[in-house]
């Protein structure tokens, strides 16, 4: 099947067969394996970038960025986090729209730099979605508790459990079409939710005008005393903005059960631009303005012990505020089926990364092998068996538990997004050696190589930011040291592990495979040509060059 797509203003036709186009990887497999299914469509990949990442995230964690570095302070490691995100995925979009792998950033990782950065991005990619798993189910039970305080944490963990390993057991095609009507209430949400929050703020609804009022109150708007402590709680609450940007790169895991990806993947990139700067840095603004960063309700407030209060996301503050009946229960219902989406993206996640890696040997292949619905029943088993965790939240208390789990996440992320900018430097620097024209490119990432310096150096900021805050808080526990930290020994030592264990070595860039699973090119035109022939307009060069 012949199809044709514009790229980044280049005309380039593909031929794929859409029922094997991973050939490549998979030829020989199916016998021992099984078939995954390619059931994803464009409009499934589409609103899965869109709103497939607004989740517990920005919903709920945000409060405790505006609690821990204020309005004005949320907003910067905001900004820091959409734009390490932004380049990270463009990096991603431009080596997944040249090859359309299923392994996405870990297959990348070992081809273009070396075969244990593969595993060690695949074991923390995967602990990632697993943790994430159980932060999902304990969000759900703080989101419950809202109407009943007394709700024992194991009752909706349960149920919310019961639930994500059903829908992971219908197949992939109930995964696309859940998703697709989940992220479309959630985008729904967040754009009334803004429009909601400037009405509250302006005075039109709810009550006084609030202004810049929040921003100006004790502590704001960058909570800490000196110029070093605003700057550390900047950069030590990224770990919330990371949590709630965490999944952006799902779009690339995603390609691997896409009945067109090299079509889709790269128009779902494009929409990252859009989705950083409407859902979350005007989404934290609105925040910022309407809550103090003194408000005990908010996550991670150093104020909630004295007041004794109960986290509760700031979406349902801000609805409260307005006075619309019933909006504060109605955003929280809401609030339940985006903790549900998110879960079930992370049991998608999780799994698909363990059977990946379980087809290219790097797991034992039982987590490779999918039922009659491409389910990978062992990886799903295992993900189930950890994601249980999230009954200690009834024992340790939800907070804690939950504050632990992103920090867990975070780190992760971290490095994963880190990795991406490394592998994309490896990616070009093996294009160029090689004698490759960029107009080889279906899609290229904009500013580079400066995209990639750019978010490397902002990733280290945040590891010394977070480490220095650990180190010097008063007083000292080394159990936020290790909150801080775990993440990165568990990276670093199965890489070395990896390495030592299997003697693999730096790929030489001449020795880079840039062409297995590749699609065929058949045709292509001058960069600056639309599909008419014509120049574009300067405000469609202008759109290209964001997105």
């Amino acid at each position: 099947m012949a199809s044709q797509q514009n790229f980044h203003a280049d005309k380039i036709e593909y031929e794929h067969d859409n029922n094997s186009l991973d050939n490549v990887q998979q030829q020989g497999d199916e016998h021992e394996f099984g078939t995954v299914k390619r059931d994803l469509k464009s409009r499934h990949l589409q609103m899965i970038a869109i709103g497939g990442t607004i989740g517990t995230g920005i919903f709920l964690s945000s409060g405790g960025s505006v609690a821990g570095a204020g309005p004005l302070g949320a907003l910067i490691s905001y900004t820091i986090v959409g734009t390490m995100v932004f380049f990270i995925v463009t990096s991603l979009g431009e080596m997944s729209a040249y090859l359309p792998l299923p392994g996405a950033f870990m297959t990348f990782g070992a081809r273009f730099v070396d075969p244990a950065l593969g595993f060690g991005l695949g074991v923390g990619y995967a602990f990632q979605w697993i943790i994430t798993v159980t932060i999902e189910v304990t969000a759900a039970g703080m989101i419950l508790q809202y109407w009943w305080p007394d709700l024992k944490m194991w009752i909706p963990a349960l149920i919310f459990i019961i639930i994500l390993v059903s829908i992971t057991l219908l197949g992939v095609k109930a995964f696309g079409e859940l998703e697709y009507w989940f992220s479309m209430i959630k985008v729904l949400t967040c754009v009334v939710f803004i429009i909601v929050g400037i009405l509250v703020d302006a005075g039109a609804v709810g009550g006084d005008k609030i202004g810049g009022r929040n921003w100006h109150i004790e502590g704001a708007p960058i909570v800490g005393e000196t110029a070093r402590d605003k700057t550390v709680n900047i950069f030590s609450t990224c770990v919330w903005a990371f949590f709630s940007f965490g999944g952006t790169e799902l779009i690339g895991i995603t390609a691997g059960e896409s009945s067109n990806p090299a079509k889709a993947v790269p128009k779902a990139i494009r929409q990252t631009f859009w989705r950083i700067l409407l859902f979350y840095i005007l989404s934290i603004t609105v925040i910022g303005l309407c809550i103090p960063w003194t408000d005990p309700n908010l996550l991670n407030s150093v104020f909630a012990e004295v007041n004794e209060a109960a986290t509760v996301a700031p979406f349902t503050i801000v609805f409260k505020m307005a006075n619309l009946p019933a909006a504060d229960h109605a955003i929280n219902a809401v609030l339940l089926t985006a903790v549900l989406s998110a879960g079930q993206s992370s049991f998608y996640a999780s799994t698909r990364t363990l059977m990946a890696m379980g087809r290219e040997g790097k797991m034992p292949a039982i987590f490779g092998r999918v039922n009659s619905r491409g389910v990978p029943l062992y990886s799903l088993a295992v993900v189930t068996l950890i994601a249980s965790v999230a009954f200690v939240a009834d024992v340790v208390g939800t907070g804690v538990v939950f504050e632990w789990l992103v920090n867990l996440t975070g780190m992760s992320a971290l490095l994963t997004w880190m990795s991406i900018s490394v592998i994309h430097l490896r990616f070009r620097a093996a294009f160029k050696a090689q004698g490759r024209p960029l107009s080889d490119l279906p899609y290229v990432a904009p500013l580079f190589p400066y995209s990639c310096y750019v978010s490397i150096v902002l990733a280290i900021m945040i590891v010394i930011m977070q480490g220095y805050q650990a180190v010097t808080m008063d007083p000292f526990e080394v159990k936020g040291v290790v909150a801080v930290f775990v993440g990165a020994p568990v990276f670093f030592l199965t890489i070395i592990v990896w390495k030592i264990y299997h003697k693999t070595k730096l790929v030489p860039l001449m020795e880079v495979d840039l062409d297995s699973g590749r699609p065929n090119i058949l045709r292509g035109t001058h960069k600056g040509q639309s599909k008419g022939g014509s120049k574009l307009s300067l405000w469609k060069r202008i759109i290209r060059f964001i997105a």
